[in-house]
């Protein structure tokens, strides 16, 4: 059952041209970086200082799997742009949710 399912899995990548490891080191490889942004933002808010680099860059480790897969892939599914769409819109309202609340929380947070 494993080895079919990783199989199945690896196929993917030959069928669409994108390489399941890359994608899978990009995707867990940028969530530290991600947090990191995000609490470089929630410091500056705090501060009142300027919030557009630390957003830019929580923007640009948020997507960045999925700019390897708009840049390598090729005949991916119209479905999966859907799911991904939804999924980048939804973490977007979920993260700014959470940073309202760590912000209004306050410094001792």
């Amino acid at each position: 059952m494993w080895q079919a399912t990783k199989d199945w899995f690896l196929s993917l990548g030959e069928n669409y041209g994108v390489d399941p490891l890359i994608f899978g080191i990009i995707y867990v490889g940028a969530i530290p970086f991600f947090l990191l942004s995000i609490a470089w933002l929630v410091r500056n808010k705090r501060a009142g200082k300027p919030i557009v680099l630390p957003v830019l860059s929580a923007g640009v480790f948020f997507v960045s799997a999925y700019v390897y897969l708009a840049i390598v892939g090729r005949n991916i599914p119209v479905w999966v742009w859907f799911f991904l769409a939804a999924m980048i819109v939804y973490g977007v309202w979920s993260t700014v949710r959470d940073i309202r609340k760590k912000v209004a929380m306050g410094p001792e947070a």
